[in-house]
């Protein structure tokens, strides 16, 4: 039986406003992020001439920037070339990756590089001479070695702690940490600011333009290797904003999470796999090879669900990384992962990883082009909170801090332009969800775990239309009930931003009835041109119900033309 009010139904804020009891901050442009994609905004931003207001709702390190292991994608050996690495990006990308867009950032790489080494970021070297040429891991989906990393599986902490230091000392920007956005706040249909939350207490922002790049969504699964803030803050700010959202339904796991029962999910990078450790299930035996050609290094999708049906098989909650068949001492090669696994008594010189897929990052978001314009008028997004056309149906490792970087700086750039055109006041007062009389008395944590245990079971690595369906309607009754609470802290803002994020999933992957990339459908295993080859697009209704929106058929991009 289906609950009442299953439909999500979505307000455009997740509370009322009223500036004339609010302080109010002026700035030209305000990043919501500082991760590798809202910091290079910030700094291009400030270069060209504006003053940049950036906002963190923890620590400025806390990103997911902070926790990538691998690297930046960037050509480098002579036999590689870069036609390799976009034939590449759109082969994993399923065929419908925009071209355009993954030329242009491709033929970008070594000058975003470039520019990262020169704000102070070490990446690693054959030699301690800093112009000896660049280390060089390969990882899935990659034809040749062209991922440069640091301190071998540090990279986005380095990468991190450059652009913490540059944005620290930039003198036209200032950073605020610990001051969560709650709402987007729009005048005559343009995105002129924001409401936040400091210490408890409400605060405004007034921007010329706004650029959201708040990272991930991986909390709304149960297993991910996202940190605890990447709650979808971000997509939930867009879509109730009026942005329209794109390939929603495209949620990569990463095939290698440490498993043990009790502790913290931890990422184990694919470099290990790159280096030539190998997957076993509980019995010894390698599996991959009959999954793919690449084997354990195939694309992230394959993987994933190669490792889940083998736990099946084998009636096991994992499997095995083994790195007895790498060159070198792991521990070495991945100091690390060596030190998270050794406080386990995890030798990996000599003990295999226990292993699972988890929730890694999210390709879909805010459908924005090649300078992180939205379709609503001064609202920029980059990063994971942004659909740039870059990853079509699945990402390819490593192309990530590489789009931040090099769509960031275009973000950046068009966003100070646009608040060089002058400033819209924000409204005095704003209006938000009615409020319940004798309002539901919630348990924040029951509703949280039955959210994520949803997502992993039906909107995960397998899916079916009864399953999405079902998930769909559960998350719409949750949103219902929770938006009727009082006036939400933190906490249920958070939760309000993964029961959206959720919806919109879970409508994507009921529109797209195939198999493609990340999406993969029991009910519909294969891949269908002929009917899916197009993105999905969906937008907020004026009653805040869901619209799906198919995009024109395409030209497959993944393969070669006649």
């Amino acid at each position: 039986m289906q609950a009442p009010y299953a439909t999500p139904h979505m307000p455009s804020r997740l509370a009322p406003f009223d500036l004339r009891t609010t302080p109010l901050l002026r700035t030209d442009v305000l990043v919501i992020g500082g991760g590798i994609a809202g910091a290079c905004s910030a700094l291009h931003a400030a270069d060209a001439g504006a003053q940049v207001l950036v906002l963190t709702k923890d620590d400025v390190g806390d990103t997911n920037t902070a926790w990538a292991q691998g690297g930046i994608a960037v050509v480098q050996l002579p036999e590689d070339s870069l036609d390799s690495h976009i034939a590449d990006t759109l082969l994993v990308g399923a065929g419908i990756a925009d071209p355009a867009v993954v030329r242009a950032v491709v033929q970008s790489a070594g000058e975003a590089v470039h520019w990262l080494e020169q704000l102070g970021t070490r990446f690693d070297r054959h030699q301690k001479d800093p112009g000896a040429p660049l280390a060089l891991s390969r990882e899935g989906g990659h034809s040749h070695a062209r991922v440069v990393h640091s301190h071998g599986d540090a990279t986005g902490r380095e990468i991190q702690r450059a652009l913490a230091a540059a944005l620290a000392a930039h003198p036209r920007i200032t950073v605020r940490s610990h001051v969560f956005v709650r709402d987007l706040v729009l005048a005559d249909g343009r995105c002129v600011g924001a409401v936040g939350l400091q210490d408890g207490m409400e605060v405004a922002v007034e921007a010329g333009a706004i650029v959201i790049a708040s990272g991930g969504t991986g909390q709304i699964y149960r297993e991910t290797t996202n940190p605890t803030g990447a709650s979808g803050d971000g997509h939930a700010l867009c879509f109730r904003a009026g942005a329209r959202m794109a390939d929603c339904e495209f949620v990569q796991f990463h095939p290698t999470t440490l498993y043990i029962a009790g502790a913290s999910r931890f990422l184990i990078s694919e470099v290990v796999r790159g280096a030539g450790a190998v997957l076993r299930d509980r019995n010894g035996e390698r599996f991959m090879a009959d999954a793919h050609p690449m084997q354990e290094l195939a694309p992230r999708d394959v993987v994933s669900r190669a490792i889940l049906d083998r736990m099946v098989a084998t009636n096991d909650t994992h499997v095995y990384l083994d790195l007895s068949t790498v060159k070198g001492d792991p521990r070495t090669l991945f100091p690390s992962i060596a030190r998270i696994c050794s406080t386990f008594d995890l030798d990996l010189a000599k003990d295999p990883i226990p292993v699972r897929p988890g929730a890694h990052y999210f390709v879909g978001g805010a459908a924005t082009d090649h300078a992180g314009r939205t379709n609503v008028p001064g609202l920029f997004a980059v990063g994971e909170a942004a659909a740039s056309g870059l990853h079509g149906a699945n990402r390819l490792a490593s192309n990530s801090l590489l789009e931040g970087a090099v769509i960031g700086q275009a973000a950046g750039l068009a966003a100070a332009d646009t608040a060089r055109q002058g400033h819209a006041d924000l409204p005095r007062v704003g209006s938000g969800p009615q409020i319940a009389q004798d309002p539901p008395r919630l348990s924040h944590d029951d509703l949280l775990y039955s959210l994520k245990s949803l997502m992993w079971r039906q909107v995960g690595l397998r899916r079916t239309q009864a399953g999405l369906q079902d998930a769909r309607n559960r998350i719409g009754f949750w949103h219902h009930y929770l938006v009727k609470a009082p006036l939400p802290d933190r906490a249920r803002c958070e939760l309000a931003n993964m029961l959206t994020v959720a919806a919109l999933v879970a409508e994507a992957a009921i529109a797209r009835a195939e198999s493609r990339g990340t999406h993969f459908r029991d009910d519909h295993p294969t891949r269908d041109d002929a009917t899916f080859c197009r993105r999905i697009f969906l937008e907020r209704r004026p009653d805040g119900a869901i619209r799906t929106d198919l995009g024109p058929l395409l030209a497959p991009t993944d393969r070669p033309s006649s």
